[in-house]
C-alpha cells in the first residue's frame, strides 16, 4: 500500500473519510476511494524513475 505523503492541502475526501459526523458506510467508501486514488497516483509515477526503469 502507498504511504501517505504530507501535503499542504487536505482533499475534501479526507474530511469525509475521517470526519466524526459521517455514517460508517460513507466513511468506508471514502477511505476505499482514497486508496484507489493513491494507487492510481503510484501507478502513474511508476514510469518516472530516475534510472530509466527498464
Amino acid at each position: 500500500m502507498a504511504h501517505i505523503q504530507t501535503s499542504t492541502r487536505v482533499p475534501a475526501l479526507w474530511r469525509v473519510a475521517y470526519g466524526p459526523h459521517r455514517p460508517r458506510t460513507v466513511r468506508v467508501l471514502a477511505r476505499c476511494l482514497l486508496r484507489v486514488r493513491a494507487f492510481a497516483r503510484d501507478l502513474a509515477l511508476a514510469d518516472h524513475v530516475p534510472y530509466g526503469g527498464y
